[in-house]
């Protein structure tokens, strides 16, 4: 029975490491690279399949007691970052070559499922690792520019920093309750002690570095822009929400102490008032969508304000519309030899004059992470303060709210860039979409769309 369980619990991740055997197989076979491509999204299309059955059949089993568990939930928010990554692939030829970096790809994809299943520090820090360290690779591997390198580096010691910070949180927690469970996490807490206190500021904080809210964002929007679009896209979205998801797992239904909640209301305010000022200076789309990036991981925050039931469906939910509008204008960017014109704002003057689709896709996509209705970003975000209103953070919700309108100049800039006339410093004509870049773009598109008019249908199997 428990071979069972731990076959069925990590189906997703089983096929996540068969998909990594074959391109490592297929780089040793000398196949033509080619293959390496749809290898990989074969494998994540399958996990997600795996991972969606999984949470609609309502499986649950702990086939590593004390260590590793799955829950409908976990299983969905497999799924979620499995569908997440489908259009990263599908725009990664050109960018990713060879098997190696696909097998990095999927490598942290298997960590970030990991998470998911944590019931200890030890499953948890490993699924953080285990997702953090091919990312760095990538962003050397797949670099188009010179800065690549130093980018990497940046984002290893960003990473490092984050990691230490995990590792001594948990040995102070360990310290106070003598347990390595994320259930001891939940009782420090709650704990009067200051080892216990100082472990659980030392966890917090570690998720505020590796999510980059502000002021741990340092490093974050220069290697946004060195790493190639898909890196990039990866870093911003799968990441992102894997590092929520982990938070996820660590609060659970607790409430946060008082104390906590300043601590976290404070950060979060910081990031979003510092995200949406700094993103309009920005001369690079990929630099702007990395200060937005900044901005939403302090909105998703707020979500833990509020320690009833509707907080991990909230989570859930804003990570599918804040990762289906980021992917949408990942997507949507037109490719260019060079890498550093290819998003740089100035050379997209105009682009609904040349490519009217491409223009519109990335239009619809700053709409909606402005939080424009009907788009998903509106709803994303009227969860998330609704609920902490309804947890009684009133005056928090509101600032919230009232900061967010700081946003809405730089994503209403890009729009107003990309349908003005053309002008003469505009790099040359851009190329059309490849073909599995048209895909992409189609489908974050078709699914931006059906969140707009059915996100309740959405909510309510999250909450379910």
């Amino acid at each position: 029975m428990i071979l069972r369980d731990a076959l069925l619990a990590m189906l997703p991740e089983h096929v996540l490491l068969a998909g990594i055997v074959l391109l490592l197989v297929a780089e040793i076979a000398a196949l033509p690279g080619r293959a390496a491509a749809p290898i990989a999204l074969v494998a994540v299309v399958a996990a997600a399949g795996a991972g969606l059955w999984l949470s609609a059949t309502g499986f649950t089993a702990a086939p590593f007691e004390g260590a590793y568990a799955i829950a409908p939930f976990g299983s969905a928010a497999k799924a979620i970052l499995l569908v997440l990554a489908v259009p990263i692939l599908l725009t990664a030829p050109g960018d990713l070559a060879g098997y190696r970096a696909y097998a990095l790809v999927l490598s942290s994809l298997y960590g970030a499922l990991l998470i998911n299943g944590a019931e200890s520090f030890t499953i948890l820090f490993v699924g953080i690792e285990l997702m953090s360290l091919p990312v760095y690779a990538l962003a050397v591997v797949s670099f188009r520019r010179d800065e690549g390198a130093e980018a990497a580096l940046k984002y290893l010691v960003l990473g490092g920093a984050g990691s230490a910070m995990l590792l001594m949180g948990a040995a102070l927690v360990f310290g106070s309750g003598g347990d390595l469970s994320l259930a001891a996490f939940a009782d420090a807490l709650v704990a009067e002690d200051l080892l216990a206190r100082a472990g659980v500021a030392l966890v917090v904080g570690a998720l505020f570095v590796k999510a980059a809210i502000a002021p741990f964002h340092a490093w974050a929007p220069d290697v946004y822009e060195a790493a190639s679009v898909p890196v990039t896209a990866y870093m911003a979205v799968v990441v992102k929400a894997a590092v929520l998801f982990a938070a996820l797992r660590l609060f659970r239904a607790a409430a946060l102490p008082v104390e906590l909640v300043d601590l976290v209301v404070l950060f979060s305010l910081a990031s979003v008032v510092w995200g949406n000022l700094a993103a309009m200076r920005q001369a690079s789309l990929r630099r702007t969508i990395a200060y937005s990036s900044i901005a939403h991981a302090g909105y998703l925050f707020y979500a833990f304000l509020d320690p009833g039931p509707g907080r991990p469906a909230a989570i859930a939910f804003y990570a599918i519309a804040y990762g289906l509008s980021n992917l949408l204008a990942f997507a949507a960017i037109p490719p260019a030899e060079d890498d550093a014109a290819r998003d740089r704002l100035e050379d997209l003057r105009g682009l609904f004059s040349r490519r009217p689709f491409a223009a519109i896709a990335i239009a619809i996509a700053m709409l909606s992470l402005a939080g424009v209705p009907p788009l998903p970003g509106f709803t994303a975000k009227f969860f998330l303060f609704n609920n902490a209103m309804i947890a009684g953070y009133t005056a928090y919700a509101v600032a919230g709210l009232v900061a967010s309108y700081l946003g809405l100049y730089f994503y209403l800039r890009v729009i107003q860039i990309l349908f003005a006339s053309p002008s003469e410093a505009a790099a040359g004509e851009p190329r059309g979409l490849r073909a599995a870049a048209l895909v992409a773009t189609v489908l974050c598109l078709v699914g931006t769309l059906l969140l707009s008019v059915l996100p309740g249908w959405l909510v309510d199997r999250l909450a379910g």
